[in-house]
């Protein structure tokens, strides 16, 4: 939208008018206003100008609209979209994702979320990427440039240092600049510089003392004179104290608004304690992009929910993380299975709350192995069905989207029901289930396995496996759990996340080989929970925190894991194939911006595949204390036939290297080694190159 337009406007917008541009209508069930009922928010519409009332929705898997006219495509979590390290898919995810919002009559889709897995047990880790900035920035570029391809804008969230939901709403989070600038803070940078997203959303938390929606330095001297950030920044849904010191600081929309907020916002404006140069500008802000809104401009036509259902499929199946396998996948077609666990029936699309969606349909794991005409035994699964149908009630509450989460025993079937279908069956699969969602953490004993879950592990590993009968274990979950204690009772363990409405096809296709699992974890599965470094994770005081500190600083994950020499159950950037790779021709190039780096990756196995290759840089000793290595680019290779192979190359900034100091961004002088591998620490090419002095950067 032109600047002259949008100065024309302003010219005869009056004050009350520009002031509802920028205040929500509130509640959109209940509002004559709202043009998409069930919607998450929208804006005031100006009808004498013809500016519309602009319409936002979740959510990070696929379009939320609570109205059953809009059903839209369940894509996988953001967990599962990182674990596929294919940025090019994940743009499809988002085109797809956009081209639904907007035949629902969206203009911002309040997506993705980038925030950071800095504790397994934070409740929105589903839909957050990755432990780590570099994949979480990458990954959201990608999906922010799809969405906005389609011609509506997304909104990346939650801006910064959401990482719990435990007294999220004034909860403070202390974090040093230096870990805010290296970790919090650069997803979001990565995202506004590599895909300007329309709109940020300013994050419920206080960060260092102030509200993130009243953070001047945040939201202007941060985002927008340091980054470039040209788009407006919304609140987070009632988020913040004062709608003054919001505006004021260059949060310029209040979220969800209402009646009262537009009266407070009016009164500071005529009283002058919000400039009138201040609103003029957040109008602008707001106009200059949901004025080229397609919605606007254009009428959109209906989506190809068929191709959409096919993307939602490939993300999935490439998002797969095979962790254990001896052997037993992928599974003979004529096999004879015997399905355990309730997540076979009740398997679980994607977590609760603003990540929720509502789709035409889910495939669950139990019919999409009827639907692949695989040998099942019906008579356990007739018990398992039984079973699940005595939950309705609480299933309804589940499905209507409340925290209260059903828990249903998995004693379904007895020890004797057990061994019985050992001796008529040719191996067994296990599901383990877990939901999380807006507005709850997860507890410790969420992360354990529960005693009916260790009892169903233990006797169908004892029953099948002393007969020589292989257990598969499959992971229907959204943030990582326990898997030390018992993956030596089973043969195999395959990682499916909550992959939306094709979650059963895109899981019995990869056991059955249909597809080659070719995910890596983007987030590190711990031995523990005392293994964790965050231990200050929900906060003081304990139940109804009101502060949290970031302790352990720079130190987020692998970070640490790898700099300490504490073992991870599994690695970040670990997962199996069912086939194999060889890397190998290293040659590394530097100038006076960046480092080349170049490989080779072969496909060495008898099936076709695809390999994630990761370059982490380690750094020379110095005088800041750095990590032992830190992932710097990565790429994820073609579909390889047995024998084919790729030749990568990947550049690295030196920027991208440099440590904050607490003002500048600083390379240290020294030999710095790359670090080719599959995995954090499957590393297979080593090379070095040299900076001779040292080297400074601004923000």
């Amino acid at each position: 939208m032109s600047q002259q337009i949008i100065e024309e406007l302003l010219s005869k917008l009056s004050i009350e008018e520009k002031v509802k541009i920028l205040v929500g209508i509130g509640d959109t069930t209940s509002s004559q206003l709202a043009r998409v009922p069930g919607a998450a928010g929208q804006t005031h519409p100006i009808e004498r100008l013809n500016i519309p009332g602009f319409v936002l929705a979740d959510g990070p898997a696929g379009v939320r609209i609570e109205n059953p006219a809009c059903r839209a495509t369940a894509f996988p979590v953001e967990v599962m979209l990182a674990s596929t390290w294919n940025p090019e898919l994940v743009e499809q995810v988002g085109k797809a994702m956009g081209e639904e919002a907007r035949s629902c009559g969206v203009d911002v889709l309040l997506a993705p979320a980038l925030n950071i897995h800095r504790h397994p047990l934070g409740g929105r880790n589903f839909e957050y990427f990755s432990e780590d900035p570099l994949l979480s920035g990458k990954i959201a570029s990608a999906y922010v440039r799809g969405v906005q391809s389609a011609g509506i804008g997304a909104c990346i969230k939650h801006f910064v240092g959401n990482e719990q939901e435990t007294g999220r709403w004034g909860l403070d989070t202390f974090v040093s600049e230096r870990a805010l600038r290296e970790i919090y803070l650069k997803p979001f940078e990565i995202a506004v510089k590599e895909a300007k997203p329309w709109s940020v959303m300013s994050a419920y938390n206080k960060l260092n003392g102030v509200h993130c929606s009243e953070n001047e330095w945040l939201l202007t001297t941060v985002l927008r004179e340091e980054w470039g950030f040209d788009g407006f920044v919304m609140t987070d849904w009632g988020a913040g104290e004062d709608v003054v010191r919001q505006i004021n600081a260059g949060n310029d929309v209040i979220m969800p608004g209402g009646q009262d907020k537009l009266e407070q916002v009016l009164k500071a404006v005529r009283e002058g304690k919000i400039p009138i140069e201040t609103i003029d500008r957040a109008v602008t802000r707001v106009l200059s992009k949901l004025l080229g809104s397609a919605g606007y401009k254009s009428t959109p036509g209906k989506p190809d929910l068929e191709a959409h259902a096919k993307i939602a499929y490939e993300a999935a199946v490439e998002g797969m993380v095979l962790l254990k396998n001896e052997g037993a996948l992928p599974i003979d077609r004529g096999k004879k299975i015997a399905f355990f666990g309730v997540g076979q029936i009740l398997t679980v699309k994607g977590g609760m709350g603003s990540g929720h969606t509502h789709p035409p349909y889910v495939s669950t794991i139990l019919d999409a192995a009827r639907e692949r005409s695989l040998a099942i035994d019906e008579e356990l699964a007739k018990k398992y069905a039984e079973a699940v149908s005595t939950y309705k009630e609480e299933l309804e509450i589940f499905y209507r989207d409340e925290p209260d989460k059903p828990s249903i025993s998995e004693d379904v079937v007895g020890e004797a029901d057990i061994y019985a279908t050992a001796q008529r069956n040719d191996l067994a699969v296990i599901v383990v289930t877990r939901v999380s969602g807006e507005g709850w953490d997860l507890a410790p004993e969420d992360f354990y396995l529960r005693d009916d879950e260790k009892w169903l592990i233990d006797t169908v590993s004892e029953a099948y496996r002393k007969i020589g009968k292989p257990v598969v274990a499959i992971l229907n979950i959204g943030t990582p759990i326990d898997v030390a204690s018992w993956r030596e009772k089973v043969d195999a363990i395959l990682l499916a996340w909550q992959p939306g409405q094709e979650a059963g096809r895109a899981i019995i296709d990869t056991l059955l080989g249909l597809v080659n699992p070719s995910g890596k974890l983007p987030t590190t599965f711990p031995k523990t929970l005392g293994d964790v470094p965050s231990w200050t994770f929900g906060g003081e005081p304990a139940g109804s925190p009101k502060s949290v500190t970031y302790e352990e600083d720079i130190y987020v994950g692998y970070r640490y894991y790898d700099t300490f020499g504490k073992e991870p159950a599994y690695e970040f950037g670990y997962g199996l194939s069912y086939t194999t790779f060889s890397y190998s021709d290293l040659s590394i190039e530097q100038d006076s911006e960046q480092v080349k780096v170049k490989f080779r990756v072969t496909n060495t196995g008898k099936m076709p595949g695809k390999e994630v290759a990761q370059v982490y840089v380690k750094p020379p000793k110095g005088k800041i204390d750095k990590p032992q290595k830190e992932l710097k680019a990565f790429k994820k290779t073609r579909l390889l036939q047995p024998g084919e192979h790729e030749d990568i190359v990947l550049t690295i900034g030196y920027k991208d290297m440099a440590s904050f100091n607490g003002k500048e961004w600083v390379l240290e002088k020294g030999t710095y080694k790359i670090m080719v591998g599959s995995s954090s620490r499957r590393i297979h090419l080593e090379g070095e190159f040299k900076i001779h002095e040292e080297k400074t950067f601004r923000n």
